[in-house]
């Protein structure tokens, strides 16, 4: 068991997401950084689809009920349990009392806090994640409150060493720039050479308006070449939409299930964690990728999380 000590209104409980559900209108949801909670889990020798704590607004402090085993992975952050520092990227076994405190990141956006036997709430709709659009999942269907008392479904093994990942970190490049991989998306045609060319060619700044939802960027304005009237149809998580006003905005992992404007691309799932660790106020920009560079791409980080799981399922056999 651990208790909630500060409010957060985008702290949540969060685990791989809700599929298969697009077309009742429900979102796909999850965590937004998927590699980093899958990691934090695979440290701790759990499925990777356990449930976790999604931190985004700091400081962000949980007292422990219960001895337990935690990891820290995502973002870069400052961390300490009790008077004892916590490095990004750790196993610690935790006992019943003490304080894990988590201060604003230094590089990155997103913490995840995983827990041996995960976090234990009720699925629904076959998920633990929390849809904060709609208010149902998670814990309460809300976002993480001071009081709150959340069950978590292990206990630590006294004997087991801690230890730590350096993948397990994920952050923004430093000087602010992220650097994406897309593909074109279904009316890249539809827009006029020059907004072509700007969206590769410029840097998007991302705006504070954004959310687990979408997120906005300011640039440059992008143009169709000609009106274009379009049906609301099915969108994903990584499509880039153009609005009226020019401003590209990208749909996150609450994305919505469908809309209208036209889509100049569509990031690729393997960088899908970068624009979860972009900070507002980052700068992005577009490099244009084949069908077959994003699906080797994905095969690579993959293959690096296996490499995690075979690693901590060794180190696991033998401790």
């Amino acid at each position: 068991m651990i208790e909630i000590l500060t409010n957060g209104a985008l702290n949540s409980v969060q685990d791989l997401g809700r599929t298969g559900y697009l077309n009742i209108g429900v979102s796909n949801g999850g965590a937004m950084d998927i590699p980093a909670l899958t990691i934090g889990n695979l440290l701790l020798g759990n499925p990777p689809d356990f449930a976790g704590l999604e931190v985004v607004l700091f400081p962000f402090r949980i007292k422990i009920l219960a001895d337990c085993r935690l990891a820290l992975t995502g973002a870069d952050c400052s961390a300490d349990l009790d008077e004892r520092i916590v490095a990004p990227g750790w196993v610690v076994n935790a006992k019943a009392g003490q304080t894990l405190t988590l201060r604003p990141p230094r590089r990155g956006a997103r913490c995840y806090i995983t827990f041996a036997g995960g976090i234990d709430v009720e699925p629904v709709m076959g998920s633990r994640s929390t849809d904060l659009k709609t208010g149902f999942g998670g814990f309460k269907g809300r976002a993480l409150q001071r009081g709150d008392v959340i069950p978590v479904g292990g206990t630590a093994i006294s004997h087991r060493a801690e230890f730590g990942s350096a993948m397990a970190v994920s952050y923004a490049e430093r000087g602010g720039l992220v650097n994406v991989r897309v593909l074109p998306g279904a009316e890249f045609d539809a827009f006029d050479e020059q907004s072509r060319s700007s969206f590769f060619s410029q840097e998007w700044t991302i705006t504070q308006d954004s959310n687990r939802t979408g997120m906005r960027l300011k640039g440059e304005p992008l143009s169709l070449s000609m009106p274009l009237e379009m049906l609301s149809h099915g969108i994903l998580p990584g499509t880039i939409q153009v609005p009226p006003a020019g401003q590209p905005m990208i749909q996150l992992a609450d994305a919505n299930t469908s809309g209208g404007y036209p889509k100049i691309a569509h990031v690729i799932d393997a960088d899908f964690a970068l624009l979860a660790q972009a900070p507002i106020g980052s700068r992005v920009r577009f490099n244009a990728v084949t069908q077959q560079q994003a699906l080797t791409a994905q095969e690579e980080l993959d293959r690096q999380l296996k490499q995690i799981q075979n690693a901590v399922q060794l180190k696991y056999r033998y401790a």
